[in-house]
């Protein structure tokens, strides 16, 4: 699905140099390389801080731990989404509640928002799944009217951009109250190992997720509110740093990767293939497309065959998993999602991607689609 080795060859040289020039000044926590990556990001963003942290997770856990929510308040998501952006929720002491999905964009259908909302609701996380923003614009003058809290799980879209109803154009995850991201290793902006940042326009709001983030202290050894230990680590900064330079290129190669399975499969019956809003820019973390009338597992099974991986994402959605049985979220209603986790089917894209691959992968399924016709 993802060819991490090819990309670090072609920057080999500057990746070595960056990890050797950490070892050699032994600065591993919080060394320059961080504070230099924070500032990057920052710039890159256009936001006012970056908090880098361990993974994606933490990011969310510390995002909701920030706003000061109290057990029993209530945390609109959706869930047809990884795991992490609810499973915080719930480990906090939160309610999750679950909205279904635009079956365009797979992203939280910002219509069914409000028949969620109670007198204890606190939050919306949305999810700008598969490098597809949410409706931001339906979702922050929900957020408005109701004096909730938005933070974004921009985990896979980093680099998107969005255009707002007042004419401006910013990067998904600076919109709402906080940002969330993961530097997972195949994500478009990966390091080699676990990493995380959020991001805020908010003084007040930063202040809070530095503390969090490093023991609830500002001064060593003086604690001024519960945290824990979240931190991005030297060496995975200066690859990021690299990588950071090249984002955009990164971007751009995924897009046309998709753009190439856009054309063929497009005019192929039983293939749905991704929606792109004129609201944003799509930067295709995953190239997810619908099947119609096509068995899921046998495609799979037959692109495995060939050598052709695939990924489902995600099989089964938050609702209906075990760890969420308690809130009796497995009777919620949430049909889109349930059809969504039953036809959906993920092809490689990635920054390496050759025509002669994708000649192949496509023509692979475009057979298999006409032989059992």
């Amino acid at each position: 699905m993802v060819d991490l080795i090819t990309q670090y060859e072609k920057i080999k040289p500057a990746i070595d140099e960056a990890i050797l020039s950490v070892i050699q000044n032994a600065q591993f926590i919080n060394g320059p390389e961080v504070q230099n990556f924070q500032k990057e990001l920052e710039e890159y963003l256009e936001v006012k801080h970056v908090i880098p942290c361990a993974n994606g997770t933490d990011a969310l856990q510390i995002a909701l731990m920030s706003l000061g929510l109290v057990p029993g308040d209530e945390v609109i998501t959706p869930s047809f989404t990884y795991i992490a952006t609810t499973e915080v929720i719930a480990l906090l002491g939160l309610k999750p509640i679950f909205v279904d999905v635009d079956p365009a964009t797979f992203c939280i259908d910002a219509t069914k928002i409000e028949a969620a909302i109670s007198n204890k609701t606190k939050a919306i996380v949305p999810v700008h799944l598969y490098g597809q923003a949410a409706n931001m614009n339906a979702i922050l003058a929900i957020a408005k009217k109701h004096n909730l809290a938005v933070v974004e799980d921009n985990a896979q879209a980093l680099g998107s951009i969005y255009h707002l109803e007042n004419g401006k154009v910013e990067k998904t995850g600076t919109l709402g109250n906080i940002g969330c991201t993961s530097f997972f290793p195949s994500k478009n902006l990966g390091c080699y190992g676990d990493g995380g940042a959020l991001y805020t326009n908010d003084d007040a709001l930063a202040e809070k997720i530095r503390m969090i983030a490093n023991h609830g202290q500002k001064v060593k050894y003086y604690h001024e509110v519960v945290g824990c230990n979240s931190r991005l680590d030297s060496i995975q900064a200066a690859v990021l740093r690299i990588k950071l330079r090249q984002l955009d290129n990164y971007i751009d190669s995924r897009r046309n990767v998709a753009t190439y399975y856009d054309t063929v499969f497009g005019a192929i019956s039983g293939i749905k293939i991704p929606f792109r809003s004129e609201d944003s820019k799509h930067v295709f973390h995953q190239y997810t497309v619908q099947l119609e009338g096509i068995e899921r597992d046998a495609l799979s099974a037959h692109l495995a065959s060939k050598e052709i991986p695939s990924m489902i994402y995600y099989p089964v959605p938050a609702h209906r998993q075990k760890m969420f049985s308690a809130f009796g979220s497995a009777t919620t209603e949430l049909p889109v999602t349930d059809y969504l986790t039953n036809c959906v089917l993920s092809l490689p894209i990635h920054t390496e991607m050759q025509e002669e691959q994708l000649a192949y992968i496509t023509s692979t399924i475009v057979e298999y689609i006409n032989s059992i016709k």
